[in-house]
């Protein structure tokens, strides 16, 4: 892996339209791509682990859910990099995740969300026909 890697939940309407946002307004060298559609096994990261949280994965750092999300701001243009480092200071990261878990539970009532967001990927696989590239 030569680049870094941003995985979220491509079967997930509310995950996919914040990863479309971010591909149009936070430029990144990272590659912005749904988990479902990643060599999972040659990035390190299990099923589990990309169905929890977003994941951030670069040689050498691996970070998931608010953490990958402040690398990911920090690595992109110079406006966004504040944010990203006040997202990875100390009181603010503890915050972030329990906000996150809350978010992440109810992406299926955010906008854009629908009943497939809140449906676990085992489910969605049977759903679907056939289990998901992992």
């Amino acid at each position: 892996m030569r680049r870094a890697v941003f995985l979220y939940d491509g079967d997930c309407a509310f995950c996919t339209a914040c990863a479309d946002f971010l591909a149009e307004h936070v430029r990144t060298e990272a590659e912005v791509t749904p988990w479902q559609r990643a060599d999972l096994a040659a990035l390190g990261i299990t099923r589990a682990e990309a169905e929890a949280a977003v994941q951030w994965v670069e040689p050498g750092l691996v970070k998931a859910g608010p953490d990958a999300i402040a690398v990911l701001l920090r690595r992109a243009q110079w406006y966004w990099k504040p944010l990203g480092w006040l997202a990875s200071l100390r009181p603010v990261s503890w915050l972030a995740w329990p906000v996150y878990r809350v978010v992440s539970r109810n992406r299926h009532r955010l906008p854009g969300g629908t009943p497939a967001c809140s449906m676990p990927q085992a489910d969605r696989d049977r759903l679907a026909g056939g289990p998901a590239a992992s």
